[in-house]
């Protein structure tokens, strides 16, 4: 493909997306309110800062795709709108900053308008800028921490929690806050004693998107980001169960994207059948190997102990007694990944009626063995 081919492509101004950036991961809806809630329950935590007070701790508690950082990001949005000389809130996501100078690093930026040095600043020296410039200004900080589970596993969460928390006994009139936000299984993680008895979190909780509600969300991305006609109700309704069924809202505005992408391709005007089927083989494949990629070594073992059973029609029981064999871990730590594993989506429990409390559950996998097998190979020998 020659310069002038490229240049056509990237340059044609005729498209079925009205507003293609409705799409992306990170926009904020104006009209969100189906967390109005949630999002009131935290702003009622703030309050209590702009009467002087203490802020309360939030605790962000629901599967993944359920609003949490768009609700926190929209509250954030509204406070610095009009108390942008009182409180500075930033959202962090400890995924991609899971270091306490990293995280730090980012406040200071939030602060100061740009990024401390890389090397040769001690951390004191960027606590301190950032804290001093709190206390002579007077002013509050909020902290979201997004994704928590990432500074369980490097092991720096209750320093980071202790010294946004503690700050208020080195530094006048600073006042401090964390919005702790957790897209785990459960919340089994355990801070210092210390960090704990100050943390003493408000628990939010968001639950699954109901299935009028992902329609509702769907469609009105739809009407902001498509021209009209581009994609037929039997289409819309077609994506929309689909991502019904995964439990993950960002899988059908993603879906919706690709659709668009694959008409356009096409140069076409209207998305097709052929064009949501595309986008739905390519998720599907995107979404297990994401999903394979950040299992634990441990999560990882057990599926892939799974997918080389013979017995498709495996109990729970009969399942902890085989891999305990060779794998020691409690029935606790076993239930406990057997959960997560069926919270992503990976594996399939049905309850059989037996048992002393007709709990017993067999356990079958989602997907092909060899789409598993290829992703966690390297995973499980390494």
């Amino acid at each position: 493909m020659n310069q002038d081919n490229i240049n056509d492509i990237l340059l044609y101004d005729e498209t079925v997306f009205k507003d293609v950036t409705v799409f992306n991961p990170d926009y904020i809806p104006e009209n969100f309110k189906l967390r109005d809630g949630q999002i009131r329950e935290m702003a009622l935590s703030i309050r209590l800062l702009l009467q002087g007070g203490k802020a309360i701790n939030n605790l962000i508690l629901g599967p993944p795709a359920t609003g949490k950082t768009t609700a926190v990001k929209k509250l954030f949005e509204s406070v610095e709108y009009n108390y942008s000389n009182k409180i500075v809130c930033i959202h962090i996501n400890s995924q991609l900053h899971s270091t306490k100078f990293d995280i730090f690093s980012q406040i200071y930026k939030k602060v100061f308008g740009h990024t401390p040095p890389e090397t040769g600043v001690p951390f004191a020296r960027i606590y301190n800028s950032i804290m001093n410039e709190l206390s002579q200004k007077n002013m509050a900080l909020i902290v979201a921490l997004d994704d928590i589970n990432h500074l369980f596993s490097k092991n720096v969460i209750s320093e980071v929690f202790y010294d946004i928390l503690r700050a208020y006994e080195s530094y006048p009139n600073v006042k401090t806050a964390i919005f702790a936000i957790l897209s785990d299984v459960e919340f089994r993680h355990v801070l210092d004693k210390n960090v704990g008895s100050i943390f003493n979190a408000n628990e939010i909780h968001f639950s699954p998107y109901t299935y009028d509600e992902m329609s509702m969300i769907l469609k009105e991305r739809i009407k902001l980001g498509f021209y009209p006609t581009v994609i037929s109700d039997e289409l819309v309704d077609e994506i929309i169960d689909y991502t019904y069924s995964s439990g993950d809202l960002r899988l059908g505005i993603d879906l919706l994207c690709m659709s668009g992408n694959n008409a356009e391709i096409r140069a076409s005007k209207t998305i097709t059948d052929d064009d949501v089927t595309k986008a739905i083989n390519s998720a599907d494949s995107m979404s297990i190997e994401y999903v394979l990629e950040n299992l634990s070594q441990q999560e990882a073992s057990m599926l892939y102990f799974i997918s080389s059973l013979k017995d498709k029609n495996i109990t729970s029981g009969k399942l902890y007694e085989k891999y305990n064999r060779k794998n020691k871990i409690s029935y606790a730590t076993y239930n406990r990944i057997i959960n997560k594993l069926e919270f992503l989506r990976l594996i399939d429990t049905t309850y059989t009626g037996l048992g002393q409390k007709g709990n017993s559950r067999y356990v079958a996998l989602r997907f092909d063995k060899e789409i598993i097998n290829k992703q966690l190979e390297d995973k499980i020998n390494n």
